[in-house]
């Protein structure tokens, strides 16, 4: 069965296919795609696949386990910074092992498209000792995913794969199965002293990954996705991981005439890396992200031999492009005349205005920072922390109104510790979805401290950046704070519309004057998820 699939299609249909029983994902560009055609699949509702979105990346790495605990195969998504909240609960998987596969997902975003960093995860692999994936293309993406769960449960490890932005969102032709995998059934193969990590249990598992370490090199030096392709000129070698393998094969209409190395599969399979350096002259290193590859390389061989994003040769940051690949190659070898043309470069057209990213026409989060200005404009030297969500854009014009945006969450504890530093006023503004992402711990500390801060908790009632997926915490945030000991009488609620406007000034006007931790709500549902509730109104409307 052919199927025309982005790459996080592919990853989704390739799960499902090999006997998916649950998804836990947070939504993050440019892994959501994963978890929503899973969301919409009927093959999952058929089977009941778990595909309700996780409160953040740590809660979903765990349930997965639990999934795993039982026996049954689970998929964890996230982005790259998700990796960073999930880590705690990943590398303790490699110390517990698995007893039904358990994949986890982690999309890159080099050039940081929608992120504050470019981080590359297989980092975290080898850092945790698990086996990690990397497909060069949307069908190795499906078909890894069949693989990577059998490998898995084989080895009982969790599998980490790793993709980027183009190869998520991209499209290409996949071949699915026409049968897919029965889910695993019910099982208590899992041992409570591999899965209890107390001392001893885990000095014992520690030995035992440890030493699987050559046993998963060797597969992947065995693996069907790291190959070694001859070439007839040995005054290049070229080692090329992921999808950089396509961006190598791109520069060649024809056939690449140099050796060249396709990684795919890690631990980094040394004896095809020690075939590649000892038959080359020189090895152009070829990956998307840090130079992860290259810095291992470097270590052994020659610095002269070794070429790639640490000496120049490629672009360090940002993404790869094939012709920036075609420039690098172009500069190490004389063969120029295999390769394909550089693509014609156009600079920007004169008549087009630039459109820097702005919050829609009508945001409530607009009122929000028209509000605040307005309110802080009466003091001297304010402090407003930011958070992640589409409100990060009022720090660009008009508003300017934010000073800080680190990691989902911070908001609260910067404001805290910038007022335990003598700041005021000192406010938090963050979004609904990322309160209950990682916003509540801090809130709980500022309330057992009572600590001078105004938390604005601006409420669309959805999670807006990421296109609108159902938010953890909707309808319950008065609750939460009272739960976490805030008082009635500093927890206010606000419509944040124009004519509204008096009566917000006034809320943060107080709040910001009592000398505590007080908490005011904004809400007005995101005019996008608005939207699209009224057209499917009308929708069923005319269908009755």
């Amino acid at each position: 069965m052919r199927k025309l699939l982005l790459g996080d299609e592919a990853i989704a249909q390739g799960a499902l296919d090999a006997g998916l029983s649950g998804v836990y994902a947070y939504p993050g560009t440019p892994s959501t795609e994963i978890t929503e055609f899973i969301q919409l699949s009927p093959l999952a509702k058929e089977r009941g696949v778990h595909s309700r979105w996780s409160t953040n990346e740590k809660t979903a790495m765990e349930e997965a386990l639990g999934m795993s605990f039982m026996g049954k195969r689970a998929l964890v998504c996230m982005k790259h910074v998700g990796m960073n909240v999930c880590a705690d609960p990943f590398v303790n998987s490699g110390m517990t092992g698995v007893n039904g596969g358990v994949v986890v997902l982690v999309a890159d975003d080099p050039s940081m498209h929608s992120s504050q960093d470019e981080q590359d995860s297989r980092f975290y692999g080898k850092f945790a000792m698990v086996p990690t994936f990397e497909p060069s293309s949307q069908q190795e993406a499906y078909d890894m995913m069949a693989q990577a769960f059998d490998y898995s449960e084989r080895v009982c490890l969790p599998v980490l794969m790793r993709v980027t932005t183009r190869m998520a969102h991209s499209r290409a032709v996949v071949e699915c199965v026409d049968v897919p995998r029965q889910q695993n059934k019910l099982n208590y193969d899992a041992q409570a002293q591999n899965w209890v990590l107390l001392p001893a249990n885990a000095r014992r598992r520690n030995d035992k990954v440890t030493a699987q370490q050559l046993e998963l090199e060797a597969d992947a030096a065995g693996s069907p996705y790291n190959k070694y392709v001859e070439g007839t000129d040995k005054s290049l070698g070229i080692l090329a991981s992921g999808i950089g393998f396509n961006y190598v094969n791109e520069c060649f209409p024809e056939a690449c005439p140099f050796p060249l190395l396709k990684v795919s599969q890690y631990p980094l399979p040394k004896a095809l890396v020690r075939r590649l350096m000892d038959e080359c002259q020189q090895v152009l290193i070829v990956e998307e992200g840090q130079p992860f590859i290259e810095d291992m390389v470097r270590g052994v061989y020659d610095l002269k031999q070794v070429h790639g994003k640490l000496d120049g040769t490629l672009p360090r940051t940002g993404e790869l492009t094939p012709d920036a690949v075609k420039r690098a190659i172009s500069a190490l070898s004389p063969l120029t005349a295999h390769l394909s043309p550089l693509e014609q470069t156009f600079a920007p057209c004169e008549d087009v205005v630039p459109r820097p990213p702005a919050l829609c026409q009508g945001c409530g989060h607009r009122d929000v920072y028209a509000a605040l200005n307005e309110v802080l404009r009466e003091y001297d030297n304010p402090r407003v922390f930011g958070d992640i969500g589409c409100y990060t854009l009022g720090f660009l014009p008009p508003f300017r109104a934010i000073h800080s945006c680190v990691d989902m969450g911070a908001s609260i504890t910067m404001a805290k510790g910038a007022a335990d530093a003598g700041q005021w006023p000192a406010v938090a503004v963050i979004g609904d979805s990322t309160f209950t992402h990682s916003g509540m711990t801090g809130l709980l500390d500022a309330i057992n401290e009572n600590a001078d801060i105004t938390v604005i908790i601006s409420d669309n009632l959805t999670t807006g950046m990421t296109g609108g997926q159902d938010s953890a915490g909707t309808n319950k945030f008065e609750a939460i704070c009272r739960g976490l000991g805030l008082s009635d009488e500093h927890l206010k609620v606000v419509v944040p519309l124009p004519k509204n406007m008096p009566e917000i000034t006034q809320a943060i006007r107080d709040e910001l004057n009592y000398h505590g931790t007080s908490v005011i709500i904004p809400r007005r549902e995101c005019m996008q998820t608005l939207q699209r509730h009224l057209k499917q109104k009308k929708s069923l409307e005319k269908s009755k």
